[in-house]
C-alpha cells in the first residue's frame, strides 16, 4: 500500500467512525474528526456555519429542544478520497435513514487536513438530493 492509499484509507476510517459516533450519540467522539477551525455547509442548516462556535451552538440549541435526530443508519458511501501531501479531500453519497423513515441521501465533500498524526475534517460541505 501505498502512503497516499494509506491516507486514503485512514480517511475513510474516521469518516466511518465519525458517523458511527453520531448514530451511537457520542459527541465527543464525532467532534473528534473536525478540526477546531471547521466550517459547516449543509442543506437543512439555517446558512452556512463559519466557526466551530457557530456549529456548537446549532447543536446545542438542536439538542436541547429534543430535536436530534435519531438515525439507525448513517453511513458514507460510493467514497473517492483524493489526497495531496497534508491535505485530502473525500467525496461520498451519505445515507441517512432516520428511525421510522425513509432514506435520505445527500452529497457530500469534506476537505481534511492532517493535524498532529489525524486527518481531521476543516471543511464539510452537504447537499440533500432526496428526501422522504
Amino acid at each position: 500500500m501505498t502512503l497516499v492509499q494509506g491516507a486514503a484509507a485512514a480517511i475513510a476510517a474516521a469518516i466511518d467512525d465519525m458517523y458511527a459516533a453520531f448514530v451511537a450519540g457520542d459527541r465527543a467522539r464525532f467532534d473528534s474528526h473536525l478540526h477546531p477551525d471547521v466550517t459547516t455547509w449543509e442543506t437543512h442548516l439555517p446558512g452556512p456555519l463559519r466557526t466551530r462556535a457557530e456549529l456548537d451552538a446549532y447543536r446545542d440549541a438542536r439538542d436541547g429542544s429534543g430535536r436530534r435526530p435519531v438515525m439507525d443508519t448513517l453511513a458514507a458511501r460510493d467514497k473517492r478520497i483524493d489526497v495531496w501531501g497534508e491535505v485530502g479531500v473525500a467525496r461520498y453519497v451519505l445515507v441517512a435513514e432516520p428511525h421510522g423513515a425513509p432514506a435520505q441521501h445527500t452529497r457530500v465533500t469534506d476537505v481534511l487536513r492532517h493535524t498532529r498524526g489525524r486527518w481531521l475534517i476543516a471543511h464539510h460541505h452537504a447537499e440533500l438530493v432526496s428526501e422522504p
